[in-house]
């Protein structure tokens, strides 16, 4: 068991989690090399002492097969000693990698050896058959390596042995080892310091972006990290935070941009009520009816209304819309709206309804139809036409007016908040320019998309599609009760 005191009286720049990524990186890459090369230098040792090994043994073939051919004429009506002694001597030499030569008799005996003072048989012909190569010679001589063949005569089976001296293959070996041994520290030490200064250089990069995005305050985020020329991994992290930086501004200046067109909303209701309970306390005669239907009440509830819709964005934004999901009949909900219209408004309302059931929250349903109806009622000339049908997978619900219209330049922004369009979609109607950012978020909880047209009168025509199977809810969501 380790003792946590030594683990602890360990000094701080001996630990490997204070060394820097510099460090980390060149003792890693020293540390793959070094195995690599270790690995790569004993399967190229090994390789080259078995190639070395099997000249040594070809040459000692070549040697069996030139005196074997000589040994045939061996024959019962001459002696085999007389036989073996007219043998050419150039077949007995030795040199190179040729260190003795044998010609053994079915006995066992030596009748002819490069060095006439061995007589004792390099191999034993009774433990091979016809031919052997690179056995270990009989005497414990662990720098020969044997090869032999077997010559059948009318006289019995004679053996030629070749045997070779393995020293200068081992010499050859070593002196690789060696050299591989000593620039092995050095190729390791270049991967090393080049690890180093590669990571190093990389890091600079690094070290740029982090300085500058250090120096980036709230205050002012239109500033930019700068990207290395390279296109590589440091200039797309580059590239990224640039990318991030520039949606943290964008939604800093729409959040400025939020609160400062929310609290210009909210102080006119709250102007015009405090000055109305002013001047009910300075002339309480004037507090009537008239005041309080006429001034308060309808500031008041445009106030209520103003900062509901400013709750339900909020609640948009932290993923918190709560939906309340059931079966929703979408012909019910659009002739309910139709039938509202016509109560207040002096349009003609047309409608097209059918049957169309989907899943989803009724209320927030209801509340997105009714301000994409309220915003066609407050531009349309003269009608208006709501309708419903199911296509595929999706539901659509499509309202058209024959008012102005919305540019195409500004059909993307309108979903915006606090926006309104001049002259003709503008604050007139008493809008807040929330209405339909607030029917974006509903439609987009529900899983589906709300986009604007032109309509077949020349005026603006939206389009709501929902999927009939419901929103794909990532978030708790309460059950209709």
């Amino acid at each position: 068991m380790i003792d946590d005191g030594c683990v602890n009286r360990i000094p701080e720049w001996l630990r490997p989690s204070r060394w820097g990524l510099r460090v980390r990186s060149a003792l890693l890459a020293a540390l793959v090399v070094g195995a690599v090369l270790l690995v790569a230098a004993g399967a190229m040792l090994l390789l080259l002492r078995q190639s070395l090994m099997r000249e040594l043994d070809n040459s000692a073939v070549a040697q069996l097969d030139a005196m074997a051919p000589e040994l045939a004429r061996i024959s019962a009506q001459e002696p085999p000693e007389s036989v073996v002694a007219q043998l050419p001597a150039s077949l007995f030499s030795t040199g190179g990698s040729i260190d003795a030569v044998q010609v053994i008799d079915p006995q066992g005996r030596v009748l002819r050896s490069s060095d006439p003072k061995t007589t004792v048989p390099l191999l034993d012909p009774a433990k091979f058959g016809d031919r052997v190569v690179g056995w270990e010679a009989v005497p414990d001589d662990d720098d020969l390596r044997v090869s032999a063949r077997a010559v059948h005569t009318p006289l019995g089976r004679y053996t030629v042995t070749v045997a070779v001296s393995t020293e200068p293959v081992e010499h050859a070996v070593t002196k690789v080892a060696a050299l591989v041994a000593g620039g092995g520290p050095i190729v390791v030490a270049a991967a090393a310091a080049a690890t180093y200064l590669l990571v190093g250089r990389s890091l600079r990069s690094v070290e740029d972006i982090r300085r500058r995005v250090t120096g980036i305050g709230t205050t002012d985020l239109s500033e930019r990290v700068p990207v290395p020329p390279a296109h590589d991994e440091i200039a797309r992290l580059a590239e990224t935070m640039n990318a991030m930086l520039a949606r943290i501004e964008a939604g800093h200046l729409a959040q400025r941009r939020f609160v400062g067109d929310a609290s210009h909303e909210l102080r006119s209701p709250l102007a015009a009520v405090a000055a109305a309970l002013e001047l009910a306390r300075d002339r309480p005669e004037v507090l009537d009816r008239e005041l309080i239907t006429g001034t308060l009440l309808p500031e008041t509830e445009r106030m209520r209304h103003l900062i509901e819709d400013l709750l339900t964005l909020a609640a948009a934004d932290e993923h918190r819309l709560e939906l309340r999901t059931g079966d929703v009949d979408l012909d019910d909900l659009v002739d309910a709206q139709a039938a509202a219209l016509r109560g207040r408004a002096a349009l003609t309302i047309r409608t097209d309804i059918r049957p169309t059931r989907v899943i989803g929250d009724p209320a927030r349903l209801a509340r997105a139809l009714r301000n994409i109806a309220e915003n066609a009622a407050a531009h349309a000339d003269s009608k208006i036409s709501l309708a419903v049908a199911q296509d595929g997978d999706y539901a659509r619900i499509v309202v058209d007016d024959d008012g102005p219209g919305i540019p195409v330049a500004d059909r993307a922004r309108i979903f915006d908040r606090f926006v309104r369009l001049e002259p003709d979609r503008a604050r007139a109607s008493g809008g807040s320019g929330l209405g339909l950012a607030i029917v974006a978020e509903l439609v987009a909880a529900h899983g589906g998309s709300v986009t604007v047209d032109e309509s077949p009168w020349g005026g603006a025509r939206f389009v709501i599609a929902l999927p009939v199977a419901g929103p794909r809810i990532d978030q708790p969501v309460a059950d209709a009760p």
